[in-house]
């Protein structure tokens, strides 16, 4: 199964949104078939075959998600993060900004979906290939 270690030099090859197809071909290779990400501390579950589970440690200190999801901004932002407008750090920040709890990448569907603080769907998008 695949490591944190993987996992980090995967992301490390990651510069902007725009490099993210390439990502997620990267870590469907290692063997994720999903992970979830959580935007109040940066904290990542990644699930791989046979019900293999590993946890990431946060990344940054709580913060405050946002009560009102607003879609369009999410979109809005999405869209310049994806042109390589926004970085990392800038995207998670300005998501969390627009009530955007945490996203869950399916690498077998090949989908990233958006989620508020009730589990709502927010925004599903098809992740396109490199």
């Amino acid at each position: 199964m695949f490591t944190i270690e993987e996992i980090k030099a995967t992301h490390a090859k990651v510069k902007s949104g725009a490099d993210f197809p390439k990502y997620a071909q990267d870590m469907k290779q290692l063997g994720v078939q999903r992970y979830e990400h959580f935007l109040t501390d940066g904290h990542i579950t990644y699930y791989g075959a046979d019900g293999f589970i590993l946890p990431a440690a946060a990344k940054w200190p709580v913060r405050e998600i946002a009560d009102e999801a607003l879609g369009e901004k999410v979109k809005n932002f999405l869209e310049a993060h994806q042109q390589g407008k926004s970085d990392y750090p800038t995207i998670c920040i300005q998501l969390a900004g627009v009530g955007v709890e945490k996203w869950i990448v399916d690498l077998t569907k090949m989908t990233c979906t958006y989620y508020d603080k009730n589990g709502n769907e927010l925004l599903l998008e098809l992740i396109p290939q490199p």
